[in-house]
């Protein structure tokens, strides 16, 4: 039987990475990769595990010599570190695998490093190549025929993994997503039938983060509701196991904004505890979501601004995904985007430049085009070449909107429109539940009210700058004169900690101490 190491690198600093306000919550990384501690849990009896995932530790790479396969995988902006740490495997001469989202579209990117890459899911390669390794009969390339049947799929095995210096845990309901949008890769991994795992598997989950003492969970799924129907009688389920179990999650997820459509699944949704949802709005401007295919965001009904309100005002908050450059931008995009951002009371966004992933239709499109810049890391920030601007006053107009966005005055303005103005209640389902449970709500409360204090004294305590400390204090207490209650208390005090990571990534832009790096 093998000794196998999985590794996951580390990724470079980024919007999402939230690197600089981690320190702040005594943690080391966002959340655990999904993949890995599925992979141990679907391999077979006998051979021997080990998780490396570099954002919370050093790679051993004495231990990995001693292994009989070292396993990588990698997202696209993991894609440099994955060809390093391949690089120093070869070197030693250790069996080496690769899979994983950027392997998925780039399958040679790795060519005369690795010795099997896999496709796509490996629920049923991944096992199989086990198998015919110990006979000797290990293939070059691995992809599955058909996509993984979900209610099938074992818990993942969190017990190899240092959970305590993870922020989230990480939890995947379900995988694919019914629309087109030619830019994304997802349906290209996953297809557009969503398939979702059953309750069950779903608790069988959930016992294991409680049982790691994790209470910040993301729901990894690109599309929480890509099978509405279906999404809603899992999450009748949770809601029965946290109102059972007294709340211990706090969820955040990912959806298509035509939740907005849904009163029924928002409400299930914020009784569940989630709250707060990633949305892919990309472009205030019709136009360019036409180009793009996103059309459920252009639905008849409420606008655009209106939608992101109308889910804000339920009890959930949404984190924005944005895009500029579509073939439609022009330099007017850059006011449009900020403007759109600020009326929709958005005060996490995360703005990217329009780039082209291998096998999507985007990428076709390009490339018959002539409009692909070859490099592997383009100067620009995104290997797309505009129709209506050039690249530099693409990467230009990006820098000045995210500085823009993350000015603290404008910042606090959008959070202040939800936590102070509007008054919205981000854990209403928690809120009903405490009132009714009395002891317990003393005792939640009190450490909320601790881990705010506590989150609060470090960044006055540890930020170089003291004007920035300054704003910090002030908005504390001006959130106090308006509110008290503990749980909003401590949201507020993370905005903190996120603006003050956002602020150090947009400043190192804006002089250019860092090269531009896009999400793609």
């Amino acid at each position: 039987m093998a000794d196998i190491v999985l590794i996951n690198p580390r990724f470079e600093i980024s919007f999402w990475g939230f690197e600089h306000a981690l320190p702040f919550f005594g943690k080391r990384a966002g959340m655990p990769v999904a993949a890995l501690p599925l992979l141990a849990a679907l391999t077979p009896s006998g051979h021997q595990i080990t998780i490396i995932d570099e954002n919370v530790e050093a790679i051993d790479f004495d231990r990995c010599e001693s292994a009989d396969i070292v396993g990588v995988t990698g997202m696209i902006v993991q894609r440099s570190r994955m060809r390093e740490i391949l690089t120093e495997l070869k070197r030693r001469g250790i069996y080496t695998v690769a899979g994983g989202p950027w392997v998925s579209v780039r399958e040679d990117y790795f060519a005369g490093l690795v010795d099997a890459v896999f496709v796509g899911e490996a629920e049923e390669t991944w096992p199989r190549f086990l198998n015919e390794w110990r006979d000797g009969k290990a293939a070059a390339r691995y992809e599955q025929a058909e996509k993984t049947d979900l209610t099938r799929v074992p818990a993942p095995r969190l017990d190899l993994l240092k959970m305590d210096r993870y922020a989230f845990g990480s939890l995947q309901f379900s995988r694919g997503c019914p629309f087109l949008c030619e830019f994304c890769d997802i349906i290209i991994t996953f297809g557009r039938k969503p398939r979702i795992k059953t309750s069950q598997q779903i608790i069988t989950e959930l016992e294991g983060l409680r049982a790691r003492k994790q209470e910040m969970v993301f729901i990894v799924d690109d599309n929480l509701i890509g099978n509405k129907n279906a999404i809603k009688e899992v999450l009748r389920s949770v809601i029965a196991w946290q109102r059972s179990n007294g709340y211990p999650f706090i969820f955040y997820a990912e959806a298509s904004l035509d939740l907005a459509d849904d009163d029924e699944l928002m409400r299930l949704m914020t009784d569940a505890m989630i709250v707060a949802v990633f949305v892919g709005i990309e472009s205030p401007d019709p136009d360019s979501l036409r180009e793009a295919r996103k059309l459920q965001n252009i639905r008849p009904g409420r606008s655009m601004a209106e939608k992101v309100q109308h889910i804000q005002n339920t009890g959930m908050e949404v984190w924005a995904g944005m895009i500029l450059g579509f073939d439609n931008d022009d330099e007017a995009v850059f006011e449009t985007q900020r403007d759109f951002i600020g009326n929709a009371r958005i005060n996490i966004a995360m703005v990217g430049m329009l780039s082209a992933i291998p096998k999507t239709p985007l990428y076709a499109r390009l490339a018959a085009a002539g409009r692909l810049d070859p490099a592997d890391h383009p100067a620009a920030g995104t290997n797309v070449i505009p129709l209506q601007m050039s690249r530099e006053t693409l990467s230009a107009g990006y820098v000045r909107l995210m500085t823009a966005l993350y000015e603290p005055k404008a910042f606090f303005e959008r959070v202040d429109n939800l936590f102070i103005k509007a008054k919205i209640d981000f854990g209403r389902a928690w809120l009903h539940y405490a009132a009714e449970h009395q002891w317990r709500r003393r005792m939640r409360h009190l450490r909320f009210w601790l881990e705010a204090f506590v989150i609060l004294a470090r960044l006055i305590l540890s930020i170089p700058d003291a004007s920035l400390g300054g704003i910090y204090r002030a908005q504390f207490w001006r959130l106090l004169r308006a509110r008290r209650d503990p749980l909003s208390v401590r949201f507020y005090v993370m905005k903190f900690a996120i603006h003050y990571h956002m602020l150090q990534l947009v400043r190192r832009l804006s002089v250019g101490d860092r090269p531009i790096v896009n999400t793609f």
